[in-house]
């Protein structure tokens, strides 16, 4: 049985949520900059025409073949590779992390007052073996004035969210309802990776 895994993610949220369940974790975390650099944002780019879920499964799953060749190149121990990725759908549209405080204020004005969906995709290499699975919730926003949104966006917290807003966060007073995965929400649906986990080995 494994006794760690691998998290190829800089979210503080998804190392909470696995430290919760008790899974003991190191960070592979992507260089920036000299010669290694790796582009994370080209993985993040939306095709033309592509739908919600086919998106966050496929980003998931590229995050996970960069993050499974980080650990080759670096000759690290072998060991289960964990990568999840969040995004906000109303209908159609995809609602990734906004550019500015502009495109947030944007994004929050068109799902105040609406339901959304927030999908994540949760991926698990295991050897030469890939594990997926997707939570997808239903989130109500309340309506929104302009001064509320401008006050939220002031806040900072919208910056680096998928859809713009956190839910563990100062966004929740406007959340009127919610069907799903809050922990799906969050970056890291529980229940999903934990299916993942213990059909990886893991005794959870």
């Amino acid at each position: 049985m494994p006794d760690f895994i691998y998290l190829a993610s800089q979210s503080p949220r998804r190392r909470q949520l696995l430290e919760q369940l008790g899974v003991r974790h190191e960070l592979l975390l992507p260089n920036v900059d000299g010669d290694e650099a790796e582009d994370t944002e080209a993985i993040e780019v939306v095709l033309p025409g592509e739908a919600p879920t086919a998106y966050v499964e496929r980003v998931t799953g590229l995050k996970l073949d960069a993050a499974v060749a980080r650990r080759t190149r670096r000759g690290l121990p072998d060991a289960p590779i964990l990568c999840s990725d969040t995004t906000v759908a109303l209908g159609r549209t995809i609602y990734g992390k906004p550019d500015d405080a502009e495109h947030a204020a944007r994004m929050l004005a068109e799902l105040a007052g609406h339901e959304h969906r927030v999908l994540t995709a949760v991926a698990l290499q295991v050897g030469g073996k890939r594990l997926a699975a997707l939570s997808v919730s239903r989130v109500t926003f309340a309506a929104m004035t302009p001064a509320q949104i401008d006050a939220y966006v002031a806040t900072g917290e919208p910056l680096g969210k998928a859809g713009a807003y956190g839910i563990q966060g100062r966004a929740a007073a406007y959340v009127e309802h919610l069907a799903g995965s809050y922990s799906g929400i969050m970056g890291l649906p529980m229940f999903e990776t934990t299916q993942l986990l213990r059909a990886a080995g893991f005794a959870l």
